[in-house]
């Protein structure tokens, strides 16, 4: 038998557990993370989004087939027109103004991620990109399905951050998620066991430089940044 995604989870048992119950993400459940944070974290999503984007581009070049091209396509086009629109009107919710957006200088913690993932996926295949990509891509619809396992978490009017827990359980991103898997499931189950330490040790680092972007909301990290 070959290797699985939940191969790669385990081999970063400690980081992943440490990703998805990380603080800021318990306090979204609970209602009590600061405004303040969630708000820096907002904004610098944003801009992850943006080089999200851009990484998707990135898979569209190294697509060694049309079905993979095909995806990558898919993949900016839902960033590009629908995702970063929807973001902009969720932070305007929040008080954040689209020109604020466009101003906004990056974070250490945003700078450190997005970077990571665009320099993986030049330097590797589609394969490495998609690994670095999976604790984003994978890892939040793991997170809103933790949040909703939890007696703690409210949901509803009583909690500010409900609609940030129903965007990532909700069914197209769920979908999303499971087409992912499979996905990775499907090329994982080909490679060497050199080849599983290797993508082992982007993931490892991908989701340690997620637990970073956490981090950076939960403690207002470079919140003062200014051009």
């Amino acid at each position: 038998m070959g290797y699985r995604f939940t191969d790669l989870t385990t081999a970063c048992q400690k980081d992943w557990r440490a990703y998805i119950e990380h603080d800021f993400v318990r306090q979204l459940g609970t209602a009590t993370l600061p405004g303040a944070s969630f708000r820096h974290y907002l904004k610098q999503d944003y801009l992850f989004l943006i080089h999200f984007a851009r990484a998707y581009a990135l898979a569209a070049y190294k697509s060694p087939t049309l079905a993979d091209l095909r995806q990558a396509h898919e993949g900016l086009k839902a960033i590009v027109d629908v995702e970063l629109g929807l973001h902009v009107g969720f932070c305007q919710e929040w008080g954040i103004s689209e020109q604020e957006l466009e101003e906004l200088p990056e974070a250490r913690a945003t700078l450190a991620y997005t970077r990571y993932v665009l320099d993986t996926g030049n330097r590797g295949d589609l394969l490495d990109l998609h690994v670095a990509l999976a604790p984003c891509l994978v890892g939040y619809g793991e997170i809103a399905n933790w949040l909703n396992a939890q007696p703690s978490t409210l949901r509803g009017a009583q909690n500010p951050y409900d609609a940030w827990i129903a965007m990532y359980e909700g069914e197209e991103f769920q979908a999303a998620m499971q087409a992912e898997l499979e996905w990775l499931n499907i090329r994982l189950a080909d490679i060497t066991p050199a080849r599983f330490a290797e993508l082992s040790k982007i993931f490892r680092d991908a989701t340690r430089l997620e637990i970073d972007f956490w981090q950076m909301g939960l403690e207002l990290i470079d919140q003062d940044l200014t051009h």
